[in-house]
């Protein structure tokens, strides 16, 4: 049984440096335009980013991607299951379903209400440069909650995984008293 996916290039990859010498070596020393994916790690997209196709990635995938616009007429909800295989990509945050919408949440306990407006300016500085705004809470003083959400699809996306892993990578630990309770 063949446990590879054969995918035929019409052409060689337009890459710029440094990958462009590795994919013309590989196809110099394969003397083919094929590559192969393993099987299991082939699913439908649920955005458009390569049409029909993606490779399931992982949490450093989700770190070096860039959230695409949402004003697509293609993009649409993820289902359940996709959402559900991203979740090990993001620790810390939790899926949630609210009025039939699926969101990502996660709580923390800052040191200081300031240290919460501060927290929301690192969020939103990235959020800025990703094109993709969650929704920020601050509750009482020092109760902060972020959900994140593809608000123009009504549910979750690639985006909201991209976006909760590089949250994850920022550097926050300054402002915190500890992680909240669920």
């Amino acid at each position: 049984m063949n446990r590879f996916l054969q995918l035929p290039l019409l052409s060689p990859p337009n890459l710029k440096a440094p990958f462009a010498p590795f994919f013309q070596g590989l196809l110099r020393s394969h003397g083919r335009h094929v590559f192969e994916i393993p099987k299991d790690q082939v699913g439908v997209s649920s955005n458009n980013s390569v049409p029909r196709f993606r490779t399931y990635c992982t949490s450093k995938d989700l770190l070096i991607k860039k959230c695409v616009p949402c004003n697509t007429k293609e993009l649409r909800p993820m289902t359940d299951g996709a959402a559900d295989s991203l979740m090990l990509q993001v620790a810390g945050w939790n899926l949630v379903k609210e009025d039939g919408i699926m969101k990502l949440r996660q709580s923390w306990k800052v040191k200081s209400f300031t240290k919460g407006l501060e927290f929301f300016k690192i969020i939103a500085d990235l959020a800025e440069s990703e094109g993709h705004h969650p929704d920020l809470h601050l509750v009482g003083w020092n109760n902060v909650t972020i959900e994140i959400w593809t608000h123009a699809v009504g549910g979750l996306t690639e985006n909201d995984f991209i976006l909760a892993a590089k949250i994850n990578k920022l550097p926050l630990d300054h402002l915190l008293r500890r992680k909240a309770a669920e």
